[in-house]
């Protein structure tokens, strides 16, 4: 019986640059789960609501897009296996969210971030440095972004128009999503963040929500 090859570094850059092109690019990898919005029935919106409602989906697909960068970088420096598996499965659920994302968009007559490349560029810098920082940090870095984007999507589903129940159906979901990978992380023995590095992470949160809103 032949032993599995155990992966490269040339192997881990070339998976995680098609990573990369499949989050800007092309088709993210994603679980067995289905949209939630199938189940939904689209209702008929105002062009302004339907503009409105595009530009929240378009944050949330950055925010994944941001989500899916963090967690790359993570995963490539974490020092414990599990822990890395652990990152690249939550690092899936993630994709199911950029699949959902863009799929309402495109529904929605409207298009993702064109900023998306800068933004995933800073956050996979930002999340090897917390791998690198150790393990304990770089989960309490994620158990914090998953805790900030829990209260984000709360308010997404207070400005969503009321009948959007498509969009909604995807925000509910990922929402859940978010709050069970939090609570992975803790459990996991992730620290809690100095409150200095919680106001940078919230002040590039409200930077990069205001301009993936118009852009």
């Amino acid at each position: 019986m032949s032993r599995r090859r155990e992966k490269t570094l040339g192997d881990e850059l070339v998976l995680n640059f098609d990573t990369t092109l499949r989050t800007l690019f092309g088709r993210p990898q994603i679980t067995e789960r289905s949209n939630p919005a199938q189940r939904v029935k689209e209702t008929e919106m105002s062009e302004a609501e339907a503009r409105h409602a595009a530009g929240l989906m378009r944050v949330n697909h950055t925010g994944e897009v941001c989500a899916q960068a963090l967690y790359q970088g993570q995963a490539l420096t974490a020092r414990d296996g599990q822990i890395q598996e652990q990152m690249r499965r939550s690092a899936l659920e993630e994709n199911d969210h950029l699949d959902w994302c863009e799929s309402r968009l495109k529904e929605l007559g409207s298009h993702t971030s064109r900023l998306n490349p800068l933004w995933y560029a800073g956050s996979l810098a930002i999340g090897a440095a917390a791998g690198i920082a150790g393990d304990k940090w770089s989960l309490g870095f994620v158990a914090e972004t998953e805790k900030q984007v829990e209260h984000h999507l709360d308010s997404h589903l207070h400005k969503l128009p009321q009948h959007d129940q498509r969009s909604r159906a995807i925000v509910k979901q990922m929402r859940e999503d978010e709050i069970k990978h939090g609570a992975k992380a803790r459990q996991a023995g992730g620290a809690e963040l100095p409150t200095p590095v919680k106001h940078i992470m919230s002040l590039a949160s409200k930077i990069m929500t205001k301009t993936a809103y118009k852009i």
